[in-house]
């Protein structure tokens, strides 16, 4: 039995009101039967030409006169079955032709939405937006909406997360920010050639396809081994070039702002409070520049690069405002290892080091690309001390700490009797770290 005050209440609660998605989304959704097509073409090329072969200029445009309508329809009927709903507690989405799915997001589950236009979303005006929650190892979205409303929708919800009443949320608006650096599309283009990857897949493809045509004298068999090792020399030159160009860091209330691409743009946030671990990253060919890269361990969210270059100073800047209170260990304040412990990894051993401090447990690992990894005591779940038989003999130890992002970061090959104690006094670190952290709040 309900009290008459509770069905007032109930009564006097404003409707829920479902929305649908931007009309253009029918015609992205219309690609899934084509795309399937497609992929059963390219996974077994015979059988697929076979069929084209045996297909009469009749027969093929009745397919065609059926599958166009088809896939129309079936981008339609997907949209029309969407819809979404903010209320009081969650965003809810409602999905599915066949097979219905409805999403419960809790809003203060929510830790960040970022807000992405492809090529041609931009040219449509229109934004899709990406949700990250926490628990959660895959992204919800809603795709398309009006860039506009994407913009006023993403406001609203990260009011609501903050703790805005429901009835002022749509009110606050995008919280302002405040631009920190900017990368030089130059500055981008120099870094990236100077990266060795792109130059040990060319010079390996130089190698390997005269070597491959003395061998087989297959055009086929050179193509095949030539595309895959372009496309990766590709992917790490032009490709990165088109993702980070004109890659913008802003700070707000709601966190550190990223902007970027060329071609596809991403509006990104790094959630506040919930960055794990920060590396500071130093190819071999940037140090005579004092240029670094920043990248980020960040707990359910797959946000994983802060910045792709800039100078050392500058990130350093940038990495004490993502970890309040943390500062970048100097270089002569990182310990090595003891000199035994080349026996267990011949030269390369020289590029680990360790250091301390009051706030955070920094390790470096690399001679030619030097990676600097800083984790805040408060974000450690737990420490662990590993020791094969080799290491056992020469009497050194590895010391690993894992975060809350399913991440570790190790210190290898410390004196055993110094990992011992690291141990311990780690462990009681991590516990009066997250006794003492500030709340993981937006706009906090």
């Amino acid at each position: 039995m309900t009290a008459p005050g509770a069905q007032e209440d109930v009564r006097d609660r404003p409707p829920v009101t479902e929305r649908r998605l931007h009309p253009v989304t029918p015609f992205r959704r219309a690609w899934a039967p084509v795309a399937v097509l497609i992929g059963w073409a390219l996974h077994d090329p015979d059988q697929a030409q076979r069929q084209l072969s045996r297909l009469t200029t009749t027969t093929l445009l009745i397919v065609l006169a059926v599958l166009v309508p088809a896939a129309a329809l079936y981008g339609f009927l997907s949209w029309w079955f969407t819809h979404f709903a903010v209320t009081d507690s969650e965003l809810r989405i409602r999905t599915g032709l066949l097979f219905r799915r409805t999403a419960h997001i809790r809003l203060e589950r929510i830790q960040a939405i970022d807000v992405t236009q492809p090529l041609l979303a931009r040219v449509a005006g229109v934004a899709k937006l990406k949700l990250d929650v926490i628990g959660t190892d895959s992204k919800d979205e809603l795709a398309f909406l009006d860039a506009g409303e994407a913009r006023a929708l993403r406001a609203e919800l990260l009011a609501r997360a903050a703790g805005f009443a429901p009835e002022t949320a749509h009110e606050v608006g995008e919280a302002p920010s405040r631009q920190m650096l900017r990368v030089p599309p130059r500055v981008l283009a120099v870094s990236l050639l100077l990266t060795g990857s792109t130059w040990v897949w060319l010079v390996v493809a130089c190698v390997a396809v005269p070597s491959l045509w003395t061998a087989t004298h297959s055009l086929w068999t050179v193509l095949a081994a030539a595309v895959p090792m372009l496309g990766a020399a590709g992917a790490s030159s032009v490709g990165r070039f088109v993702t980070e160009y004109d890659w913008t860091l802003a700070e707000s209330p709601d966190g550190l702002r990223i902007d970027h691409g060329l071609l596809d743009r991403a509006h990104e946030t790094v959630p506040p409070g919930r960055v794990q671990t920060v590396r500071i990253v130093e190819p071999l060919l940037w140090r005579r520049r004092g240029w670094v890269r920043v990248e980020l361990d960040v707990a359910g969210s797959s946000n994983s690069l802060l910045l792709p270059v800039a100078p050392r100073d500058l990130a350093e800047s940038v990495v004490a405002r993502v970890l309040p209170g943390v500062r970048v260990p100097p270089r002569e304040a990182l310990v090595p290892p003891p000199r035994r412990a080349r026996w267990c990894v011949p030269v390369w051993w020289r590029g680990h080091g360790l250091t301390v401090t009051d706030t955070v447990f920094a390790a470096r690992h690399g001679l030619l690309r030097r990676s600097l990894a800083l984790v805040p005591h408060a974000k450690v779940q737990s420490v662990r001390l590993v020791q094969g038989p080799w290491e056992r003999a020469r009497g050194v130890a590895d010391v690993v700490v894992d975060t809350g992002a399913n991440k570790s970061v190790s210190a290898r090959l410390r004196d055993a009797g110094e990992a011992a104690a690291l141990l311990h006094a780690q462990a009681e670190r991590s516990r009066t770290g997250r006794r003492d952290a500030r709340p993981d709040r937006w706009m906090a």
